[in-house]
This record gives structure tokens, sequence and C-alpha cells, in this order.
């Protein structure tokens, strides 16, 4: 056995999505880190292991624009261009090649943490070491950090260093939170092993093994719906040890999970209501249980059920999720009841940093399912994506400590500004911050593009020429307006026989601007349709908002009429449809509660496409100025650049956006955010597939120029085949030094297929 000891800035301990990031934003912002994990392989639950979707604040789709940025956001591209089958070996690449991208990380795989030194009151304590066994090397190494991250999972890091925590469930009257029992109790979420099937094109049997649990003996045949055709997590109601302790009894926890998946297989296979798995084999089976819950931190802020459906805006916010509040049954699989309960709120929710850090122990911060939440709270903040951006607001946070010399509480107090510039400086998955970094010189500057798309329509064409889409139900369009919505023009099909009909179009507001749905009624107006057509017919709004909103245009059911639906993707503006009777809102087997917003007006179905439209006047939702606004989500309106159409060239080629500045600056770096289209849904497995490897609105190939002192353009940098979403880029002079220029231009020569250039930031930095 070897004794060893390391030194570093900062320790990750776990190596699931929320330490993956939490040590790659620590070591982009120059910190020595070491990301320690206790399994061979990293992306914890996510990873080929264990094999659970990555899902976070899209919620299979339900919101909109609400894909995470950032980190995360490189992770889903990275993997949606290489794994388009969603093989999950290729994903455990995607997540190890982009820790061993960064120079600053030191990876430990293996390495079970299980002793902790720490010292001083209870109040506050002090983490100076953590000790793990590096399993198969028999090295027993201590880690040495001014800073410490538990981003484990189970909380044990933390737990071992006395920083306090809570297992179970609250009482309802502790944080007034209406889906709390009325006494708390240890009551927990079980675990989960799940298994994928293959089809080898002959029969093939199963002789069950002993251990098989016989499912007529259990609530499951009764309660669960079995299908041939599913796989992984399909089978996410595979839940039990919720009424155990999930660490300590996770063995008995794991053999009564295998049981049940042996007990499932056999019933499929051999029960005789399943002909149609006659050829399919058993391809793989989780070792592991993928816990969902078990410790959670107290830290300065614990978040409620009312913070997470009350979408509260917190000022230190620094990440955000959407999905629901979703809580099983204690007893899993074996209930009576449904295997969830959820709650989505209106849009996206945000999370604080006064969560992601420990009350009593001055250099602990931890990310992932085990942060400062009530157990309500945490049914929305424990799914993956939204880890991975807790994650990565930890290690930014870890590493302003040890760059300012003071400890997380501190940082959040005296200065939050940092933390917020820091997380829009690398583009992370934060809504409604604007960037007000004094070093970020594009704010200065006078911004110019070749174009902007100044017209808001959807227009039929002979390519494209649009489909009636029945007007059985309420139709929407969600529209930004800037500075004003006097009239919408809308392209619509009469009854063929028959006297004209009344349209009746009302026009709501979203409530919040980051929100996507109707919330407030302002105004209805009405319009003739003539009988057969199409006809254009216009409803007059005279909308002039305060400042910059989306607004939901609404058109309310009319028997025999349909609007037209065209094939095309508009900028800034979603089609979205009403439910109808007997429309499923989710993709499971769960009962739904009353008054869902985001699930009664659902894109489905519609997106990449627009009801033909024509709004007046033109919109300033996409002038180039907006790429220097400081936001970088959508928020109260689409908040990018975007160019108008080039003549000639179908993939934006030829435009260009523009930085001038009064004097001279030293330019020594560049960054850019381009558009890579969040409202579309992704996943690390595919359990939803987009049929693009990269999205056609991101640009492809550009160039950066700057002006010399004749008027000319010099180019500092070509990039080709590009398919990130924020590039930095160091800018170099002649001499070797920064750039000396007045003027700094990016040049798009090609998107990956959208016929106009987006970009979404553009920023310049001096030396």
């Amino acid at each position: 056995m070897r004794e060893e000891e390391v030194h570093y800035d900062i320790a990750v301990i776990g190596g699931g999505l929320a330490g993956t990031c939490a040590a790659i934003a620590a070591a982009r912002l120059g910190r020595r880190v070491a990301l320690v994990n206790n399994r061979p392989v990293l992306g914890g639950n996510a990873s080929s292991e264990i094999r659970v979707w990555v899902c976070g604040a899209t919620a299979h789709g339900v919101h909109r624009w609400a894909r995470e940025t950032g980190i995360m956001g490189e992770l889903y591209t990275e993997n949606q261009y290489r794994n388009p089958e969603g093989n999950p070996y290729y994903w455990d690449q995607v997540v190890l090649d982009a820790v061993r991208a960064e120079p600053g990380i030191d990876l430990y795989l293996n390495t079970d943490v299980r002793e902790v030194v720490a010292s001083g009151p209870e109040d506050a304590r002090e983490v100076h070491s953590c000790t793990g066994w590096m399993m198969g090397s028999e090295r027993r190494i201590t880690f040495h950090a001014r800073q410490f991250l538990d981003c484990t999972g189970d909380g044990l890091l933390g737990h071992l260093a006395g920083a306090r925590y809570r297992i179970g469930r609250e009482a309802r009257a502790e944080f007034d939170e209406p889906w709390a029992p009325e006494e708390g109790d240890e009551a927990l979420l079980g675990s989960t092993i799940l298994f994928h099937t293959k089809d080898l094109g002959r029969p093939v049997k199963f002789v069950p093994p002993a251990y098989a649990r016989d499912l007529t003996t259990t609530p499951i045949l009764r309660n669960r719906v079995l299908n041939t055709g599913d796989n992984g997590c399909d089978y996410w109601w595979i839940e039990w040890g919720g009424e155990l302790d999930t660490v300590h009894d996770n063995e008995r926890i794991r053999d009564e999970l295998q049981g049940v998946i042996a007990g499932i297989w056999d019933h499929i296979k051999n029960s005789g209501e399943f002909p149609d798995a006659e050829n399919l084999t058993m391809e793989w089976a989780g070792s592991l249980p993928g816990k969902r819950e078990y410790r959670r931190f107290l830290g300065d802020h614990m978040l409620t059920q009312q913070d997470i459906l009350g979408q509260r805006q917190f000022d230190d916010r620094v990440a955000f999720g959407g999905w629901s509040v979703d809580l099983h049954p204690v007893q899993g699989m074996y209930a009576d009841e449904p295997g969830a309960r959820q709650r989505y709120a209106d849009g996206i929710f945000h999370i604080p940093l006064r969560s992601l850090y420990s009350a009593n122990v001055t250099n602990l911060l931890f990310a992932g399912r085990n942060i400062s939440a009530t157990h309500i709270a945490f049914g929305a903040t424990r799914v993956m994506a939204t880890c991975a951006t807790l994650g990565e607001a930890a290690g930014t946070a870890a590493a302003l400590c040890v760059a300012e010399g003071v400890g997380p509480r501190e940082l959040a107090a005296k200065h939050p500004e940092l933390v917020r510039r820091a997380l829009l400086r690398q583009d992370a998955s934060v809504i409604g911050l604007s960037d007000d970094d004094p070093d970020n010189l594009a704010r200065t500057a006078v911004v110019s593009a070749s174009s902007h798309l100044s017209r808001l329509a959807a227009e039929p064409t002979p390519a494209a020429p649009g489909e009636p889409y029945p007007l059985t139900r309420d139709l929407a369009l969600l529209l930004p307006v800037d500075p004003a919505l006097d009239t919408v023009d809308l392209l619509v099909h009469g009854a063929p026989d028959g006297p004209p009909a009344e349209l009746t179009v009302e026009l709501w507001t979203t409530g919040r601007p980051e929100n996507a749905v109707p919330v407030g009624h302002l105004l209805t107006t009405t319009a003739t349709v003539p009988a057969g057509g199409p006809h254009w017919v216009t409803a007059r709004l005279g909308h002039r908002p305060d400042s910059p909103e989306n607004v939901v245009l609404i058109v309310r059911a009319c028997p025999g009429a349909s609007l037209v639906l065209v094939p095309e993707r508009t900028d800034g503006v979603l089609a979205l449809r009403s439910r109808a009777e007997g429309d499923a809102a989710v993709d499971h087997d769960i009962p739904e509660e009353e008054g869902q917003l985001v699930l009664e007006w659902q894109a489905r179905g519609l997106r990449r496409r627009t009801f033909a439209f024509r709004a007046a006047p033109e919109t300033s939702a996409f002038r180039p100025e907006r790429a220097v606004g400081g936001f970088q989500r959508a928020y109260g309106g689409p908040q990018m650049w975007s160019s108008g159409p080039s003549a000639g060239h179908p993939d934006g080629a030829g435009q260009w956006l523009r930085l001038d500045w009064r004097q001279e600056q030293r330019l020594a770096e560049a960054r850019v955010v381009f558009d890579d289209d969040v409202d579309e849904y992704l996943n690390n497995l595919h359990r939803h597939r987009t049929p693009f490897e990269v999205m056609p609105e991101l640009v492809r190939d550009y160039r950066l120029q700057s002006r010399e002192p004749d008027g000319t353009w010099r180019t500092l940098l070509t990039v080709t085949d590009n398919r990130r979403r924020h590039r930095v880029h160091a800018l170099t002079g002649e001499d070797g030094g920064p750039v000396r220029t007045e003027a700094l231009r990016l040049v798009v020569d090609a998107t990956h297929g959208a016929p106009r250039a987006h970009v979404i930031a553009f920023k310049a930095y001096g030396a």
C-alpha cells in the first residue's frame, strides 16, 4: 500500500454530472482541481453503469427555450453530434473527454473517500483534508484543499466534516408546504435499477433465476404497465427502498430490485401474454441501484415548494430548473397508488447560491441532489441536468473563493457581482441576469450589422405552401413585442360552404419574462373569415407595452375554419395548441394535477412550424445591439441579433456584426455566443430523437476581423465546422501582443442550415 498526500486549490468529491461540471468550471477559472470519484467511470446515475436519462429544465419538452447552456449544454450538444444513436458507452466518452480537456484537473477514479479531517466549533467548522482509497492500485491518498465540494449525492464528505443536514420529509407546518406530510418522517424516494432489451430476430428463451420475484404475489401487475418495447428509464417506476435507509440498506435494496427485474422479464417472456416478446433477450441490467435521495445539507437558504412553483427570482440566483415537483410513493413499485405525483411551475424556476454552501462548514460547497432544499423542493431539483448546472455554479463560486481569499458565505453576501459576471462570462445556465461586467468592452461600443430581421412573419411559399390546421381547438402564437403589436394578419381557411365565420382573437401576457404561457388577458378582438380560402384576415390589437415582452395571441376554436401551418421556424415565435380531450400531457401513466398551464398549452407536434401570420409594425427585437444587451437567454423576447436573409445564400453567408469604439482599444480576447436553439429538447440516451446532429441555427464558419488604420479589415482568425455555442478566442496582434484597433467584426460565412445568422452575445476584453 502506498501513502500519498496531494495539495489542490479545490477538491471535488463525486464524479457525477454535478461534480464533473464543478471541476471543469473551477479549472477554467485557473484553479488546480482534484476530481475524485468512487467509480471507474464518470457521470453517476447517467453513466453506462446505471443509464438514467439526463433530464433537466425542458422537462421532456414541457418548457420552452429551457435547455441548459454552459458546461451541461456542451455535453448535450457534443453527445448529439458524436452519439446520435444514444449509446451509453459513447456518452461516457463524451463526459470523460470534457474532463481530460482541462489541464487544471487531476482525475482520481476508483477512489472512495471515507475519512475527513475538520476542526472548529459546530457553527464554524473547516475542512482541512479528506482521504480516499484507490481500489486496485492500493493507494491511500489524502487530499488537501482550500475549498471542498461535496458532489457525492449521498453527502458523505459533508457528513464526516460535521455539516448539518436532513434526511426525510419535513412537516407541513415547518415551511407551510401544501405537499408535505402533516408530521415529518424519514421517508425517502427509493432507488431504481434499469434494464435494456434487444431483438435478436429469432426465438430466445429465458430461464428465470431462483431469485426472480413472482409478480403475481405483488401489486405490480395490478398497478403498473408492462410493455415489450420499453427500455431503460421507461421502467423508472421499478423503485424501492423509500421506507428503508437508502445508503445503509443499499445491498438489500439492490437484491430486491434485481429480483423484480428478473420477475418482470420472466412474466414478459413466459406468461404467454406477450407473444411479440419471443425474439427478445435482456441485453443489459444494472448492478448498481440508482439512488434518488439521502442527505440534504443545510445552507443559508433552504429551497421550498413555494420557491419552485412561485418561480421566486432570487437576487443571488446561479442556476435554473424546470422539472416538476416529482414525488413518488414511499412503497415505490409495491404501492397501490400511482408511481408519481407531479406539479409544474408555469415556467423555469431559479436556485440561489445560498443553497449551495454549508451553513456551518466555512469552506464546503455542494451540488447535485444534496443541496439545501426541503424534500418537496428536492423533488424538482434532483434531475441530473439541473444538478450539472448547480455543479457549474458551485465550482465557479469555489474558484472565486480561492481567488478572493473568502468563504462561500462572504462571497455570496459581499461579492455577488463576481459570481454573476463569471457565470455570464462562461454562458452558464442563468436566466434574467444581465451582463454588467466592466471588463466587457463591447458594452461601450457602437454596434452595427450588415442587416437585421425587422419583420415578424411566416408566409407560405411555392416550395413550402403550408397545410390547413383545423381550429377544432384553441391555437396560439407566442410573439415578441418590441416596441408594439398593432395588427396581426392570419391566413385562415373558412368553411367550404356556409356563411362567413367570426374568428375570436385574444391577446394575453405571459406574466413573467421567462414564461411562454398565457397568464393575463389583455384584450379581445374579432375578425371575419369568408368561406373557402385561404384568406388573410386582420386582428387589430394596438398593444404598446412599456418595455419589450412576449405575448400569446390566442385564436379560439372555430368550427369549420383552419389556420395555415407553415413548415418554417420563425425566430422568436412559437406555435402552440391547447390540449384537446384525450391528449396526454406526459408520456407515462401519472395522474395530472389541475391547473397546470404548461401542460394545457403545448408545442409538441408544432416544433419548427408556425401558423402563417404577418405582424405590424416592424420589430426591434433582433437589432444588432441585442448582441451586447447582456441577456444570453430568451427573456421577455429572443435577446439575440438575427440577420436578414442573405441574398443568394441560404445559410446566412456574408452577414456581419461589428463593434466600433471612439478610440483605439487593446483587445486580448473575444467571446461569441451563438444560437444553438435551446428550445430543441435533447437527451443523452435519446429518449427523444431530434433529426439534427448539429442545430441548424448554429453558425458553422466565421471570421473575426480587426479594422486597420487605413480602413481595411485584417482577419485575425478563421473558424470552420464550429459545433460550439460558446467560443472563446485569444486575440493576437502582428507584434504578438494585444490587437490594437478601433473596430472588431464578426463575419458569418455559413450556418449549419438556417437562412439567417444568429448571434446571442459578442464580447471583447482588453489586455
